[in-house]
């Protein structure tokens, strides 16, 4: 007789939704987690503080109440770290109520401390005073997410050199930053510090940032961090930090030294299963501490499934909770339907951008016809009423048949108006339901009609001449 029927190592959005949809079916479930890191990594110290720290950027420099009241304009002139943490400690807070409710509410037990496999069916768990437990289960679900990697050659101090983890951390708003890396969370982290007054340098070894989005909306993107005054060294990499009292130098491969007071290194995330004791389980993880599943999120040992960030693409919040739902009701023989291809992409940078389908990358290099329509937030009544005089919205559409095959958004509320060309998308809508549809004036989701009309009116005129 096991002690649970599900036991899930790990309480972030996959761990959390895994062990809530298990005892909704009627599973006796436990979950393992660390007392200071429930919710994961995710509430503590990766999106959410990271995206209210974005907010309390927002509001205090008054950054988007300039086009109106121009570029002096700010709420507070001099920001402090101490500003920004208030605001983050207080989501944060609510947010772990929020999850120890939910876990409370559907009875669902919480085992203080850190997991590992004793065999492929127990966990032993060892909590902040070093006293062992253990635990059984007929299911395991590991849950238990990544790190930032660290480079070997780096000296991290958490207070000079620093990962994105340790951006929560800082004494002070620095009056210069070198980011390492143009990924997704580097990029946020620039412009949420150019925003601050920071002068940004970011150092990337490829030729371009956030490859996988669309061209044009990483070209506006790069406009905007410019005008924030962030420097790109694009084709450069980081050889060595040296580390003084006030600060510290970054030494590039092509010779060149970037002088700051803070060093950021966003260098990708490294999955967390090699601390597991998976050997014991008898499983192994990749290089990266990552496992590898099957279409039902099963590892090589069928009772034992891996979801989130520790199985690697797309490691995304939303995916995560939506693998989790799904691996609990495999794990309890529930039918459910599989995760849709669709899924929209959010990036959190200081202007937003956000998609789901193609780019016009993909589809030419795959030869599939396309034509494009744009609205831009300024010549919406909406976009001039908040003072976004910058975004825009691109619709790809299929010209045989009005499908739309991607949608582009830059600028105010782009992760939330997304959602309706994936609804769209979704139900194999076409453009002349945007073309046809009434929406809310003034609003920026009109941004969909007049983006359809002018796909539209590009197709009439082209088979006209046809």
């Amino acid at each position: 007789m096991y002690d649970f029927d599900v036991l899930v190592l790990g309480s972030g959005p996959s761990g959390q939704k895994a062990a809530i949809a298990a005892a909704k079916l009627g599973r006796r479930v436990g979950v393992v987690e660390r007392d200071n890191m429930i919710g994961g990594v995710c509430i503590n110290t990766g999106t959410i503080p990271s995206k209210t720290l974005r907010e309390a950027v927002l509001y205090l420099t008054g950054l988007n109440q300039r086009e109106m009241y121009g570029q002096s304009y700010r709420v507070k002139d001099d920001i402090t770290v101490a500003d920004l943490a208030a605001r983050t400690q207080h989501v944060i807070g609510r947010e772990i109520d929020v999850i120890r409710n939910q876990l409370t509410r559907n009875r669902v037990s919480l085992l203080s401390g850190f997991g590992k496999f004793a065999d492929p069916n127990t966990l032993t768990v060892t909590d902040a005073r070093g006293r062992e437990s253990h635990a059984s289960a007929a299911k395991v679900v590991i849950a238990s997410g990544t790190r930032p990697a660290r480079p070997s050659s780096v000296e991290f101090d958490e207070r000079t050199i620093i990962d994105s983890d340790g951006i929560v951390n800082l004494e002070r708003v620095p009056r210069s930053m070198v980011v390492v890396g143009a990924g997704v969370i580097g990029i946020e982290y620039a412009s949420m510090f150019a925003a601050l007054g920071t002068k940004v340098t970011v150092v990337e070894r490829r030729d371009r940032m956030l490859e996988f989005c669309d061209l044009e909306v990483i070209e506006a993107l790069k406009y905007h961090l410019r005008d924030l005054a962030v420097t790109f060294r694009f084709g450069e990499s980081v050889a060595s930090v040296e580390r003084y009292a006030e600060g510290a130098v970054a030494v590039l491969e092509s010779g060149k030294k970037i002088a700051a007071d803070t060093v950021m290194y966003s260098a990708g995330r490294q999955g967390t299963a090699s601390d597991l004791e998976l050997a014991a389980a008898g499983l192994s993880a990749d290089a990266r501490g990552r496992l590898t599943v099957d279409e039902h999120f099963r590892t090589a040992v069928p009772h034992i499934y891996a979801v989130g960030d520790v199985i690697g693409f797309p490691a995304l919040a939303s995916t995560s909770m939506e693998q989790g739902r799904l691996a609990a009701h495999h794990a309890c023989d529930e039918p459910v339907r599989a995760m849709p291809a669709l899924q929209p992409i959010g990036i959190y940078t200081i202007p937003e951008i956000s998609f789901i389908g193609r780019t016009e990358d993909d589809l030419t290099a795959e030869s599939i016809p396309f034509e494009v329509g744009i609205a831009r937030y300024r010549e919406l009544a909406r976009g001039q009423i908040i003072g976004d005089s910058y975004g825009m919205l691109k619709l790809l559409v299929a010209p045989e048949d009005g499908r739309l095959l991607g949608v582009h958004i830059f600028g105010t509320g782009a992760t939330e108006l997304v959602h309706i060309g994936q609804a769209v998308m979704g139900c194999n809508g076409t453009v002349d339901y945007l073309v046809d549809a009434v929406f809310n004036y003034p609003t920026l989701a009109e941004a969909y009609k007049v983006a359809a009309l002018d796909a539209m009116n590009k197709m009439r005129h082209l088979s006209r001449l046809q």
